[in-house]
């Protein structure tokens, strides 16, 4: 399974690819020029190609939702591929923990202060989760951001983002394994635990 190992903005920027602004994108989207057929997201203000998806990380990707969905309380509700607004960028996590708020969600993306983590199952976007997309939700103050690593079979856990340094980052990073349970906190709550065994368990 090929894995990247650079940061796919950095290459963008190599090149000299053109930036937009967040209400540039969402023009371009509104007058017909990208529709959802194009399947990009805006990362760092740089429009990139989102990667095909495989049955691993649909399998994986399925089972955790099924289990988050069964412990989210009436305050939260889990969100699937759905676009995220931060300063610069709308990325598309794979899953969402956000603040049950459906009348606001028809009028916007939800914004940083909306969620409680923000899911990316990765197999040959390990590299772009975590170099790119963990700067991107660490500049939003993210609490919480999981990478479902499929190549190693672990999920990785990043809290504590700190977005005053250059490049911002997570400042705590925690793996679970097999026979590890990962926690799930909401607001410093714990409202439940995955075992991380089963999300790999079609392996």
């Amino acid at each position: 399974m090929s894995v990247l190992t650079t940061s796919r903005i950095a290459a963008a920027q190599h090149v000299g690819f053109r930036r937009f602004t967040i209400a540039e994108y969402h023009r371009l989207t509104e007058i017909g020029v990208l529709t959802e057929d194009d399947n990009l997201e805006l990362l760092e203000g740089y429009l990139l190609l989102k990667m095909s998806r495989n049955p691993p990380h649909d399998g994986v990707l399925n089972e955790l939702l099924l289990q988050l969905v069964a412990m989210i309380s009436s305050r939260w509700s889990v969100r699937s591929q759905s676009a995220v607004s931060t300063s610069d960028s709308e990325p598309e996590p794979d899953l969402a923990v956000v603040r049950k708020d459906p009348q606001r969600y028809y009028l916007r993306h939800p914004q940083p202060s909306d969620f409680g983590i923000i899911i990316e199952v990765a197999d040959s976007t390990l590299s772009t989760d975590r170099l790119d997309k963990g700067r991107v939700y660490a500049r939003a103050g993210i609490p919480t951001y999981l990478i479902v690593n499929i190549p190693e079979q672990q999920v990785e856990m990043y809290t504590l983002p700190l977005n005053t340094i250059d490049p911002p980052a997570y400042t705590r990073r925690r793996d679970y394994r097999s026979g590890d349970v990962l926690p799930i906190v909401l607001d410093g709550v714990e409202i439940g635990g995955i075992v991380v065994q089963e999300l790999f368990a079609g392996f």
